[in-house]
């Protein structure tokens, strides 16, 4: 059986991107020569809603780019022997900001700085996530962090946007054992 307890609700996800384009913006000097890129599904969404938070906050258009990650997951045996198609992102020189919805080992992240050094080479990386639930396997750190949730092992955190799920919400779920 599984417990849920929502951590974030759709004021706190709003709050949460709004502080984190203001950060990027304060760190970065405005958005000249950035790009926000979104890893597949919902950090599409996220990098989306971040891009239009620096838009209303400065006037200015941010690049946004959708990244398709799985040809470059080391826990995903390939699905063909076919060299995977790369959507042109442009990120030759560049300050890229790779945006994903919870960062928890860090091979996610690995897989997608991979799958961006082989459509340019930008001059420089920079991470956002909604959420950091700890337990790093690779020496990967945010520079952008909506919410730190320390989390045990046997705990998954679910991010709901509107875009995929129809709501805005974050939860930590608990696998509960047997008679627990």
């Amino acid at each position: 059986m599984n417990e849920h307890v929502m951590i974030m609700d759709e004021t706190a996800i709003r709050r949460a991107l709004t502080r984190i384009a203001h950060e990027i913006l304060e760190k970065n000097k405005g958005v000249d020569g950035c790009m926000l890129v979104g890893i597949r599904t919902r950090g599409i969404y996220l990098a989306r809603r971040i891009a239009k938070r620096i838009q209303e906050i400065e006037g200015v258009d941010v690049a946004v780019g959708d990244l398709d990650i799985t040809p470059y997951r080391d826990d995903v045996a390939p699905s063909n022997s076919e060299t995977p198609q790369l959507e042109q992102l442009h990120v030759h020189d560049k300050k890229v900001i790779i945006f994903d919805d919870v960062l928890y080992t860090g091979r996610t992240v690995r897989a997608a700085m991979d799958a961006l050094m082989e459509s340019g080479r930008p001059k420089m990386i920079q991470l956002a996530v909604l959420v950091d639930r700890g337990h790093r396997e690779l020496p990967i750190r945010p520079d952008f962090i909506g919410k730190n949730v320390p989390t045990s092992n046997d705990e998954q955190i679910e991010v709901h946007l509107t875009e995929v799920d129809q709501q805005d919400q974050v939860i930590i779920m608990k696998s509960r054992g047997e008679g627990a």
